[in-house]
């Protein structure tokens, strides 16, 4: 059997496959208003097209867990009730067609209040649906971010309540897996970071201190989600700094604290942190850190980053390297990737009815 097509088991739940989706921002919802946060026609589309391509798991992109969380004012939220019931029409349609969902709860922090990457990306204002950002320390993301408002222990814990809440709605809303967005230099892995984090209180300092948080907000949403269901943690295993930052060796420490704290598989990315630093980018790039992590922890792992041949993908699976592969760009570009991986591996995904003349 293609290692590919293996179906993948978490606590009680059976993924079909090893193709599986990362969360990608499309920047498609509405800003303000009662209907802002809530996924639309757009975000029904997009998904949908990669399940009825056969994709095991989707991920849907970051999704904000309060308004002032989000990346962009045109991100999606599960804040409010509103939200829970647009997503449903999204994963009761994933689960129609054998692919899994799963949600990406995150807090943007300090590279919160930003404007669609098509228009520049750029920190926008009240004048533009935007707002002041918070983080662990008052230190800009790079010249162009604004310097983030210290949180308060108590906001702190006001946040901790606010993922759990999320993770509560996610459930309502249909999804089978949270993944708790801990990467790319947003609020959670902030905290991890000495780069980013400059606290003297308990949340910075020590690497118990700064990973405080982190496990907080694992154990509230775990304290919710049900025993039988996966929890995903999605890491930066590196910051790319030369000191001064997160690292590698940092990344296979905390997997094994996540384990102990009831996480069931690392989504292992890099970066995101730091401005302007060197990240030799290239096929599989990020594969290396994944496999660290799996041949030095007992917690499984998914490989992400410019995964794109079939060849590739398989080889990383067959390696041992990860369990799983996560496809962004090569989705995107073919949401029926995974149709046409089977069919050269000569395995078998799920093909809608409507398809199979495609076969």
């Amino acid at each position: 059997m293609s290692a590919l097509f293996e179906p993948y088991t978490l606590r009680s739940l059976t993924i079909p496959n090893r193709v599986w989706m990362p969360p990608m921002c499309q920047y498609s919802a509405v800003p303000e208003g009662p209907e802002a946060g809530a996924p639309r026609d757009w975000h029904f589309a997009h998904y949908a097209a990669r399940a009825t391509g056969g994709t095991g798991l989707i991920v849907v992109e970051a999704t904000a867990v309060s308004a002032d969380g989000r990346i962009s004012p045109y991100d999606l939220g599960i804040w409010n009730d509103t939200q829970v019931v647009a997503f449903r029409r999204i994963t009761d349609f994933l689960k129609s067609q054998g692919t899994v969902p799963a949600i990406q709860l995150g807090h943007a922090g300090r590279k919160a209040s930003t404007d669609r990457p098509w228009k520049g990306g750029a920190p926008v204002g009240a004048d533009e649906h935007g707002w002041q950002p918070v983080a662990p320390s008052p230190v800009a993301f790079d010249e162009r971010h604004p310097v983030p408002t210290e949180l308060t222990v108590e906001r702190i814990r006001e946040i901790v309540g606010q993922f759990a809440d999320a993770a509560r709605r996610s459930l309502d809303a249909g999804f089978e897996i949270a993944e708790i967005h801990g990467a790319h230099g947003y609020l959670v892995g902030e905290f991890l970071s000495p780069h980013s984090n400059k606290r003297t209180d308990a949340y910075g300092g020590s690497y118990e201190n700064r990973t405080r948080f982190a496990l907080e907000v694992v154990d509230a949403v775990r304290a919710v989600w049900p025993e039988d269901k996966p929890l995903f943690f999605r890491i930066s295993a590196t910051d790319w700094l030369e000191e001064g930052g997160w690292t590698t060796d940092d990344t296979v420490r905390f997997a094994a604290d996540l384990k102990e704290h009831g996480v069931d598989l690392l989504d292992v990315s890099t970066g995101g942190n730091a401005a302007g630093v060197r990240i030799p980018v290239g096929p599989g790039y990020q594969v290396p850190f994944a496999a660290r992590v799996k041949a030095e922890t007992e917690l499984p792992v998914a490989a992400v980053g410019l995964i794109t041949d079939i060849e590739q993908a398989e080889k990383i699976l067959a390696n041992g390297e990860a369990d799983a592969v996560l496809l962004g760009r090569e989705l995107l570009r073919d949401p029926s990737w995974a149709r046409r991986a089977a069919r050269e591996l000569g395995a078998e995904v799920h093909v809608p009815d409507q398809y199979h003349r495609s076969v």
